[in-house]
């Protein structure tokens, strides 16, 4: 599974960096009006895959995980193929669109692999899971940049096209799902309306929702910009490329730190270490803004990267720790609902933002969310639990 995330977190990451780009070269277009269109383009998947994602959780807690993966792998391969034929903004945006249905093959990973793993550990083998993710979208961003330079945007899409196909026979071929055994067959089956009643009644695990809204907002509010951004701080040639170098620094920071930041959520607390991780994100935005160089903009991303790469698997951890396994898939499709709906909001956002006031203030913007993130999940936690949210559970339990 490390080996199929890594795949096709490489292929998707290599349209990334220059898709701003992509939409320039159908036609003569005002900057205004790419910025705008490279949201709506961005954002129009995950609005769609918004509604789509609690009825695959849902059908993944009933019949397993691998046949989303196997559906979801290779509608995303056909949806990237036909991408390379389009000549217009509208046709990329329906395509865009359509892939928005096949959308979650590594957040069902994820949950795949949640589900055959004990809560003990659940933070170091989902951020170990997590580093396939990151490794993949490390080298894609530079390996996307440097084809779409090299061969064109065309040819950069069938490649995609081809590695997210490989991605997924690798899953079909390699990859045996637990079945469920007799004793979890005779679990309680959940009603959506029991679901939602758990997730309502759970302060801090609604609140985690909310909070993956605001990270994915932020977090996408800025990624559709990046390579015009780059273009304002470089007059290199190279542009897609030296975009892809932008976004490679997150996803080396994201390497180097996944696994450490789920660990440290196995004892501590997934809850307490993404406070810690939403106050460093919330810092390492504001340079970002103020950078005058490109490798100013690469370190300060690379710094952000080490603090946004553990937020992921910390919240995956969390809901495996608070939801029943039976409902997990469903759960999880609802928190992938929220993450999409900030994927939406964001690009859209950051496009009409940067249009009125410059794309420095999306920056400042990024980190105020993160920044309200911290303090709603902070308020639910201290809420939750009176005692002192950064004691270690190890010291909670000695206590009681």
């Amino acid at each position: 599974m490390w080996v199929a995330n890594f795949l096709v977190a490489a292929s998707a990451t290599m349209i990334l960096p220059f898709l701003s780009l992509y939409i320039e070269s159908f036609g003569e277009f005002s900057n205004d009006y790419v910025q705008r269109w490279a949201g709506f383009v961005f954002g129009i998947t995950f609005l769609v895959a918004f509604f789509v994602s609690p009825f695959w959780g849902r059908f993944g807690d009933k019949y397993g995980y691998k046949p989303i993966l196997l559906l979801t792998g290779f509608g995303i391969a056909t949806s990237i193929f036909f991408m390379g034929f389009t000549s217009s903004v509208k046709e990329l945006f329906l395509l865009r669109m359509l892939m928005g249905i096949v959308t979650g093959f590594i957040p069902t990973s994820m949950a795949l692999i949640s589900a055959q793993t004990p809560k003990e550990v659940a933070g170091k083998t989902l951020g170990t899971l997590q580093m396939g993710t990151v490794s993949g979208g490390l080298l894609g961003p530079l390996i996307g940049g440097m084809m779409a330079d090299l061969f064109g945007f065309q040819y950069t899409f069938f490649i995609t096209s081809f590695a997210i196909m490989l991605a997924t026979i690798v899953v079909a071929v390699g990859i045996k799902e637990n079945k469920k055994t007799e004793a979890s067959k005779k679990e309680k089956s959940y009603t959506r309306a029991e679901v939602l009643k758990h997730i309502f009644k759970n302060p801090t695990l609604l609140t985690i929702m909310f909070v993956s809204l605001f990270i994915q907002t932020a977090n996408f509010s800025i990624q559709p910009l990046l390579a015009l951004y780059v273009t304002e701080l470089n007059s290199s040639t190279n542009i897609a490329f030296l975009a892809g170098l932008a976004f490679s620094a997150t996803g080396f920071g994201n390497l180097l730190s996944t696994r450490s930041w789920g660990k440290l959520g196995d004892s501590l607390g997934h809850e307490r270490v993404l406070l810690i991780l939403l106050i460093l994100c919330s810092i390492m935005f504001i340079p970002q803004a103020l950078a005058g160089s490109l490798w100013q903009l690469v370190l300060f991303r690379f710094l952000y990267g080490i603090a946004v790469g553990g937020i992921i698997p910390s919240v995956t951890a969390y809901i495996r720790q608070v939801a029943p396994l039976s409902m997990q898939g469903e759960v999880l499709g609802y928190n992938l609902s929220f993450r999409f709906l900030g994927n939406v909001i964001g690009p859209i956002m950051g496009g009409l933002i940067s249009g009125f006031m410059g794309i420095s203030f999306v920056f400042y913007l990024t980190s105020c969310l993160f920044l309200f993130a911290f303090f709603i999940l902070f308020w639910s936690v201290k809420k939750t639990s009176p005692e002192s949210i950064f004691k270690s559970k190890e010291q909670n339990y000695i206590e009681s």
